[in-house]
């Protein structure tokens, strides 16, 4: 038998559940997986991800609406999505990758009133039998690791900007 180690579940599951935003800086936000500020628009590294390097575009503001967005503000995470493709490309060499937005409960968002935008790292092979039957994710990498990898390239950006 095997056994799968996600030590960070626990902590998630044992948490007192904060009240508050998530996306927004004066709120819960885990700022150090913060890896990019824009200035509307910042990317974040999901803390439970659907895969390694799943990174997460928003705006600053607290809008729960694509059309609520402002037209500096869409381009803007666009731009930090196709940045997010690039970093990922260089860092940890995926297959290839989802994008996409989650908007509603309806739709699958797990954060309803920030809208944000999904950049998920895929690899050939990445979903197994674990997905399917046990509707567990095995994410073979630690977040802090993963972050570690990741925020050199956005150090990087910072000092191109």
């Amino acid at each position: 038998m095997k056994f799968i180690v996600a030590p960070w579940r626990m902590a998630y599951i044992m948490s007192n559940k904060n009240e508050g935003c998530v996306f927004c800086e004066d709120s819960i936000r885990d700022a150090c997986y913060v890896l990019h500020e824009g200035r509307g628009a910042f990317v974040i590294m999901n803390r439970y991800p659907y895969t390694n390097g799943h990174l997460l575009v928003a705006p600053r503001r607290h809008v729960a609406d694509l059309e609520a967005l402002t037209a500096e503000e869409s381009q803007e995470i666009f731009e930090l999505a196709r940045i997010c493709v690039g970093v990922l490309k260089a860092a940890i060499r995926p297959d290839g990758f989802n994008i996409g937005i989650n908007i509603g409960k309806a739709g699958g968002a797990g954060v309803d009133d920030h809208v944000h935008l999904h950049v998920v790292p895929r690899w050939a092979g990445d979903t197994n039998f674990m997905t399917s039957l046990a509707e567990t994710r095995v994410i073979p990498e630690d977040l802090n690791k993963t972050c570690e990898v990741l925020l050199p390239y956005f150090k990087k950006l910072r000092q191109e900007v």
